[in-house]
């Protein structure tokens, strides 16, 4: 499991990298970013938490764009961050729209063809990103967390709900909350895994908490109300009316004004990064 770094940055008193491998998942060369805390060592393993960035992203942007580094340094907790799809992998129309393919991978395992070959970043992200950044990187496994926004956020919710022994401790910025009903996730959905719906609903947060899939700590969820893709694509509603009749621990908060951007993310990065800080170092 060699790595190459791309780059190394001095940041917030630790270190931030850039570094790319050749994934067994995706069968493809993948990114990933890791930011480190100061003290973190062999002798001294730190907690870590996962980020995944949204629509048309990379590794990079969440560590440049949501200030959420700063906090993390103050919390003593590593971050790291993945591509949010694979790269390069030659499939015809993979580049035609910014909602499907690439920057689009939605953090699942595709089962149709063509995209099942390279297109699983659901175990990407579930185990083999994991398995590699704690092979390398001073990051307890023990006290592993994950977080995301819109896309990344749906991702974050489904890989902790369906795992919550590996992810233990979530949050998330706008994310979409009910892929299997909204045009985003139906696009994405019908793409990669099929015209089934019913196989659909081991990728939607929603449909997770009906079944009967738990976490066992407080899930906290910011939400803009002036978010532009609210009322089509987020529907924060159904995570809550989900939550709620599931029993499910759930803050979901709503913040008039804020936008999808990661001005918004900025505003409440702290919280997150306390919420997580409070769960991963007890």
């Amino acid at each position: 499991m060699s790595i190459t770094t791309r780059s190394e940055h001095a940041c917030c008193g630790g270190r931030v990298g850039f570094y790319s491998h050749m994934s067994a998942s995706l069968g493809l060369e993948a990114r990933f970013a890791v930011f480190l805390p100061d003290g973190a060592s062999d002798a001294a393993r730190v907690p870590v938490v996962h980020v995944l960035a949204g629509l048309t992203c990379t590794e990079e942007t969440f560590l440049i764009k949501a200030n959420a580094i700063r906090f993390a340094a103050e919390f003593g907790i590593a971050l790291v961050a993945t591509d949010t799809s694979p790269r390069g992998a030659g499939i015809a129309g993979e580049d035609d729209s910014y909602d499907f393919g690439s920057g689009a991978g939605f953090y699942l395992d595709a089962t149709q063809a063509p995209w099942n070959t390279h297109y699983r970043m659901g175990s990407y992200i579930g185990t083999e990103l994991p398995a590699l950044t704690e092979a390398h990187f001073p990051l307890d496994g023990t006290r592993r967390g994950i977080m995301g926004h819109s896309m990344g956020g749906h991702g974050a919710l489904v890989h902790a709900l369906r795992a919550p022994d590996r992810w233990k401790s979530v949050s998330a910025f706008a994310p979409i909350v009910h892929p299997a009903a909204v045009p985003w996730g139906e696009k994405a959905f019908s793409g990669y895994l099929g015209p089934d719906r019913a196989s659909w609903a081991a990728q939607d947060a929603t449909l997770l908490l009906r079944a009967g899939h738990r976490h066992p700590t407080t899930i906290l969820v910011d939400q803009g109300d002036a978010d532009q893709f609210l009322a089509e694509q987020l529907q924060p509603w159904y995570l809550d009316e989900a939550a709620k009749a599931a029993g499910q621990g759930l803050i979901l908060r709503r913040h008039p004004g804020y936008d999808h951007s990661y001005w918004f993310i900025q505003s409440f990065i702290q919280d997150h990064l306390t919420h997580h800080a409070a769960i991963l170092r007890g």
